[in-house]
């Protein structure tokens, strides 16, 4: 038997301009449909023809990026909002954990919020009072549940409308992002309770971007784009075609935004054409900021060496500006020296986010002294393993004279992230391994 059957389902909003508007109530209903005479231009279907079933005691994690339709569907299931085609039917009783405490009252107590609030879930008010007190334990509120809920903060408010609907005892149990309702501890609670429905042969849609709880916690996953059906089966299946879609759309994002901060860096000194790459008066065009680690991003220096192109090569021999945490980097970089050089050094910079330099290396420093340089030349710095935690990352690439005499010098022009399964802090991840005594035992969680 199935607990969740939706078939070919649409829910279309109009789009909300100026260009055109009714005058009236009345004059839109008059119309005969707001929805059928508006040109397409002004309407978008949030969930564009989408068909699943959910097999009771399932859970189907539903996953996507903001705006693909994951909220609209939960309430179409719910039946907060009505498709405008298609059917929908759920048996059993339904609790929605979507907009949690949209029932409470401020000017009255928590105590009087919960019967109100379960009354209007579906319990009589015996059933209730038989629950009210393990209500109050969980939202961990027993010290204040006689209070006015507007004197609760969010997070109190939100810990009792969690509660009330996770003791509704439903058949299907409808999640959406709602474990962000309090701390850690109270987020394993809510985690635990999920487990024993799942015991209990209970029905659970779950909407979240928690991709790793949907790979642990669901039986499938569901994954909307656009209003549409991008892929549904295993989670774990269906989890990494999503990371894999996502990681193209940011290689995407951050190679136009490396080519705007490149445009925008040569457009600073336009007026050096020739005289840029030749020696003749290179000490005005060669000025370097005067706090190498404070410098905002930018390019300057004589020329007479010029870097022409700086590429990231993953291990796959192609470019990419999205690598994992552990696999290997090549940063390529392509020079051209119009005249003979023999005194030159090239530096790659590495700083996170926040402007910390996380690892800066020369060719100096590594011992090696420029003797010849003339033409096209190519150097090729190679991170045999990334050993960054997640993150985002700018590059600094330079050529300059051992004496710090800058030829060109690309500063935080180079943008890449770095993904990671493992959610660890700070900025370098070492290899590194646990080693523990018989007496401690631990199970794997993924």
């Amino acid at each position: 038997m199935n607990a969740i059957e939706v078939a070919h389902v649409s829910k279309v909003y109009r789009r909300y301009s100026r260009r055109r508007q009714f005058a009236t109530l009345k004059s839109a209903l008059l119309s005969g449909s707001l929805i059928r005479d508006l040109n397409p231009d002004e309407t978008f279907a949030a969930v564009n023809d989408v068909s699943f079933t959910v097999p009771a005691g399932r859970t189907l994690g539903v996953i996507g990026r903001n705006g693909s339709g994951k909220s609209t569907m939960l309430k179409l299931v719910a039946g907060i909002t009505k498709p405008t085609s298609g059917t929908l039917t759920v048996n059993g009783r339904i609790s929605a954990l979507i907009e949690l405490g949209a029932g409470f009252h401020p000017e009255i107590s928590g105590r009087e919020n919960v019967f109100i609030n379960g009354i209007m879930l579906g319990l009589s008010k015996k059933e209730i009072a038989r629950r009210f007190d393990e209500i109050v334990e969980f939202a961990e509120l027993r010290d204040f549940i006689d209070a006015p809920v507007k004197t609760y903060s969010s997070g109190m408010y939100m810990r009792l409308g969690f509660a009330v609907a996770i003791h509704v005892d439903p058949d299907v149990l409808l999640v959406d992002e709602v474990l962000a309702v309090g701390d850690e501890g109270f987020t394993h609670k809510c985690l635990d309770k999920f487990a024993e429905f799942k015991r209990r042969g209970r029905t659970i849609l779950l909407v979240t971007h928690a991709l790793g709880l949907v790979e642990r916690f669901c039986d499938e996953a569901l994954w909307l784009d656009g209003g549409r059906i991008k892929g549904m089966g295993d989670p774990r299946r269906i989890v990494g075609a999503y990371i894999t879609d996502v990681e193209t759309a940011e290689e995407a994002h951050l190679a136009a935004n490396d080519a705007k901060a490149q445009e925008t860096a040569v457009a600073v000194s336009p007026d050096e054409p020739a005289a840029a790459v030749l020696p003749d008066h290179p000490v005005e065009t060669a000025e370097a900021p005067a706090d190498m680690f404070r410098a905002t991003e930018g390019r300057w220096g004589s020329r007479e060496v010029e870097i022409t192109d700086v590429g990231l090569i993953g291990e796959d021999g192609e470019r990419a500006h999205v690598f994992r945490s552990g696999h290997p980097l090549d940063v390529r970089i392509r020079l051209r020296a119009p005249i003979v050089i023999d005194d030159f050094v090239i530096g790659v910079g590495i700083f996170n986010a926040e402007g910390v330099c996380c690892y800066g290396t020369n060719t100096s420093l590594e011992s090696l002294r420029g003797v010849r340089m003339f033409g096209d030349a190519e150097a090729v710095f190679t991170i045999q393993s990334l050993d960054l935690v997640e993150g985002t990352y700018k590059l600094d690439v330079a050529v300059h004279k051992v004496d710090g005499y800058p030829y060109d010098y690309h500063r935080l022009l180079y943008t890449f992230r770095v993904k990671s399964q493992t959610k660890d802090v700070g900025i370098y991840r070492p290899r590194h391994e646990w080693r523990f005594s018989d007496a401690m035992q631990f199970d794997r969680t993924e």
